[in-house]
């Protein structure tokens, strides 16, 4: 059944190649000053096809469903572009790491990993880190396929069990990664993440504790809500208190002393327990980082199973709205000077708060249809949205749906906002990029066209 309905995306996908040239000479526009191509689209999957990238090829299949402006994407590296704000939370980040964990010899206690390719197989993105072969997080409507065995990370976490199982015990991992989601302010198919990895040997855990020699890292019991069925209790509320003691001085460090903090007890297939973290921002409750005690079963496949460990991740573009008050995902984006000025600051710790770029005007168009009876995936119209509008499209959102009593059929009605970040949309504008979706929505995705 799943499977069916990857192959019935795939042929879409492939129609589209065949289709989209039409469409594009139909309705010219510029998003961002450009207009689409066919290539824009979807990658081609049709067999014995090849799509380089960063230097390698990679065959395609039925799995492959990348789209232009998404490649166009990988290789771009915001969080290492000096002073940009993602940068400058990367560089706040270290900076607390270095200071506050020092190595024997004076060295810092961490290793940063800053440049490693999106590029993962699926092995890295999922078996490594026990995601199992039904769990949802899988699906093709949710990832970016180069093809079946290659993707492009979903998570910093994808590089984990590699670095454990080369001997590292303590390391930062930043980077790009991308996931096909919804269309609005907080939302990009390409984010950035920082992930955090520290393990500990029996003597370096239980080192300062009293009668600490006594003591074990692991047993033989069963899992329970607080604990792993291979740990002691002793070794998981160590490696809990220096878990939570690490992050919680690490958003002292970024936000400032003072800051309300909870815990909310959460699942992560890597971890367990498993928490996240959130803070009271202005008076709002917001969740900032994931983490918790690592699965056994996953460092000791790395080689590393005289050791328990902890882990967390967080999400740079998060931290950086939260900060710097930046509104919108799609500015982090921008190669306007008024925007990227705001951030050339002598010292990473200096406040910053965004000013706010003349806001034009939203134009806003609906789009309805009814649904094909199978094979319909969300993702894909936002991906098509995405394609065909670009960073011109500031949200989208459903805003109604109706099951027909009768024939049973079900029908979809979107509200897509458009906004240009640098001057005015006219509607005349926006209507040719409306009706390029609406064209390619029926015949890519197989819907009804009520417009």
């Amino acid at each position: 059944m799943v499977c069916s309905a990857f192959r019935g995306v795939a042929h879409a996908h492939r129609c589209l190649m065949r289709k989209v040239s039409h469409v594009c000479r139909a309705h010219q526009h510029k998003a961002w000053g450009s207009r689409p191509a066919a290539s824009d689209f979807a990658a081609r999957g049709a067999p014995g096809s090849v799509l380089n990238l960063l230097g390698k090829s990679y065959p395609q299949d039925d799995h492959t469903n990348l789209t232009q402006k998404v490649l166009s994407k990988v290789g771009r590296n915001l969080h290492n572009q000096q002073h940009h704000p993602l940068w400058l939370i990367k560089e706040r980040v270290k900076d607390y790491f270095y200071k506050d964990y020092v190595g024997r010899f004076g060295t810092p206690l961490f290793s940063v990993y800053d440049d490693l390719p999106p590029v993962v197989t699926t092995w890295q993105n999922f078996d490594s880190l026990l995601i199992p072969a039904d769990h949802p997080s899988r699906k093709k409507g949710d990832n970016y396929y180069l093809n079946r065995t290659h993707m492009l990370r979903a998570h910093t976490s994808a590089h984990q069990w590699d670095l454990l199982h080369a001997g590292l015990d303590a390391f930062l991992v930043v980077g790009d990664v991308y996931r096909r989601d919804q269309i609005d302010s907080q939302h990009y198919p390409v984010f950035h993440q920082l992930e955090g990895v520290r393990l500990f040997s029996k003597h370096e855990l239980f080192a300062r504790i009293k009668d600490g020699e006594s003591l074990q890292l692991f047993e033989q019991s069963s899992r329970s809500a607080h604990k792993q069925e291979t740990h002691t209790m002793e070794a998981v509320k160590l490696v809990e208190f220096d878990l939570k003691q690490t992050l919680t001085r690490l958003v002292a460090h970024l936000f400032g002393d003072g800051l309300e903090i909870r815990w909310v007890d959460c699942y992560f297939p890597f971890t367990h327990p498993s928490f996240e973290m959130e803070i009271n921002f202005h008076g709002e409750w917001l969740e900032v980082l994931g983490c918790g005690v690592m699965e056994q079963q996953l460092v000791n496949s790395a080689g590393a199973q005289d050791r328990i460990g902890w882990a967390f991740g967080l999400g740079l573009e998060r931290l950086a709205m939260i900060l710097y008050d930046i509104p919108d995902i799609r500015l982090f984006w921008s190669e306007d000077e008024r925007f990227l000025k705001q951030f050339r600051v002598s010292d990473i710790n200096q406040n910053v708060k965004f000013q706010p770029l003349s806001k034009y005007p939203a134009v806003t168009n609906d789009i309805s249809f009814w649904l094909p009876s199978e094979n319909y995936a969300e993702n894909d119209f936002y991906d098509l949205v995405r394609t065909i509008g670009g960073d011109l499209v500031e949200k989208v959102d459903l805003i109604d749906k109706f099951d027909h009593p009768k024939t049973h059929r079900t029908s979809h009605c979107y509200r897509i906002t458009y906004r240009h970040m640098e001057r005015t949309l006219s509607q005349r504008e926006v209507g040719h990029i409306h009706q390029a979706i609406q064209t390619a929505v029926v015949q890519v995705l197989g819907v009804e066209g009520r417009f």
